[in-house]
């Protein structure tokens, strides 16, 4: 006979879960059964004491079995997606799944909202007139039909590994976020689920990062590989620098403008590349190997693409994207070069000036955010300005200034050799 508390204080001692116990646990949790101080002491014991990789791969298939799986019979392309596990200016997902829709692949991108300093794709999608994130499974699967369109960006369905949603709620409020087994699960319940055939995974590390220690993001990338592979599900992931924000924007609406001057041939030099790169291995797990993604950026094909979607989940892909009512300048104090710009101050200024939020559920400013004008790299004089800040309520610009007091180290000389953004691959 299982009940919850023996289940608790086996893990609390270090005892390994028994299938049985984990699917007991998983689907009394999902119906109700298990209180949620219950499952808030199992996730507590499991951040102590870990799950081994058999228990892992059986609290993902119950966090999986929980709701529905999605399956996409007749399209007549292979499926890839996506995941990142966040980082500030993180907009590669924009630029990213209309470029491998239009070399040939199709797109189901899941995507979540920002919660403290790190943006949210759906945010930033929803800064555009009319686009709207919520789609019925059979709507995803015309779009993802749709030769001149091919994927989607939006948000899981409520039936989508609905004991992931419950028990995130309760890590976020029980200092239980950090848990390594209960990251690669949540991920990774909600992408098998979706039923992609492929998954490229982009596990970033560095201070903007959830994952401050290489080790840490390295054991991350292996769980989640290792889960997606075990499931049939042809996974690979690449560790990728987040010690400096993604491109020159933090916020909403400002990094749907630098996407779009991305897909336009433009747009920063490292979110092109990770762009590329992140193309280069959706491709190629999808089996679509003889295909160059730059080629598409490059002819417009990537733009159309872009647009065709943003008009299929209602948005308006002429309309002028908000802008924020006030802006403040952080100027040079000195002169030299930019050495560093910290990821972790620009996203924790973005999210006091309104682009982000402190609770699910919280509204979010579009035209807010931080517009770096002085990057790593950059030469600057005294009096030139290294960063706009963009918000609607100018009394949270103090609380943005003081997050950027020493986010900019300046040097009497340029940095020898940049850092490497693709950190490692692992699959």
């Amino acid at each position: 006979m299982i009940d919850a508390v023996s289940v608790i204080t086996a893990k609390r001692d270090g005892i390994e879960l028994t299938d049985a116990q984990i699917d007991w646990m998983i689907d009394g949790f999902t119906r109700g059964a298990v209180a949620d101080e219950q499952m808030s002491a199992l996730a507590m014991a499991v951040l102590w004491r870990g799950l081994s990789t058999r228990e892992l791969r059986r609290w993902t298939m119950a966090m999986i079995a929980s709701g529905t799986r999605m399956s996409f019979p007749g399209l007549d392309r292979p499926t890839v997606d996506k995941h990142s596990t966040g980082g500030v200016g993180d907009k590669i997902t924009l630029p990213l799944a209309p470029l491998v829709a239009a070399c040939g692949a199709a797109v189901p991108q899941l995507s979540g909202r920002g919660l403290g300093h790190t943006g949210g794709t759906l945010d930033k999608l929803e800064s555009i007139p009319g686009w709207h994130a919520d789609l019925s499974a059979e709507r995803m699967r015309t779009i993802l039909a749709d030769p001149g369109v091919g994927a989607v960006i939006c948000a899981a369905g409520a039936d989508l590994a609905p004991a992931d949603r419950r028990l995130y709620a309760l890590r976020d409020v029980t200092g239980t976020v950090e848990s390594l087994p209960l990251i690669a699960s949540s991920i990774m319940s909600k992408k098998i689920a979706e039923g992609t055939g492929a998954l490229v995974l982009d596990v970033k590390v560095g201070s903007g990062a959830f994952m401050k220690h290489r080790a840490d993001a390295e054991a991350l990338a292996r769980a989640m590989v290792e889960l997606g592979s075990d499931a049939g599900v042809r996974t690979v992931a690449l560790l990728t620098e987040m010690d400096t924000p993604l491109g020159r924007t933090a916020g909403n609406a400002l990094e749907v403008a630098e996407a779009i001057e991305v897909l336009a041939g433009g747009g920063p030099a490292d979110v092109v590349s990770l762009t590329l790169a992140l193309a280069r291995e959706m491709l190629a797990a999808a089996g679509l190997d003889g295909i160059d993604p730059a080629d598409l950026l490059a002819d417009g094909r990537a733009m159309d693409r872009w647009r065709a979607m943003v008009v299929a989940q209602g948005g308006d892909p002429d309309a002028a994207l908000p802008r924020a009512r006030h802006t403040d300048v952080l100027y040079a104090d000195r002169a030299g070069f930019v050495r560093e710009v910290a990821a972790f101050p620009v996203g924790l200024a973005a999210w006091r000036l309104g682009a982000g939020r402190a609770r699910q559920g919280d509204p979010v400013q579009a035209g807010a955010g931080v517009e770096i004008r002085s990057g790593v790299g950059d030469s600057v004089a005294v009096g030139q300005p290294l960063a706009v800040l963009h918000t609607d309520t100018p009394a949270a610009f103090a609380g943005a200034r003081a997050a950027l007091a020493d986010a900019w180290t300046i040097a009497p000389e340029r940095s020898a050799a940049p850092r490497p953004l693709i950190l490692t691959r692992i699959g």
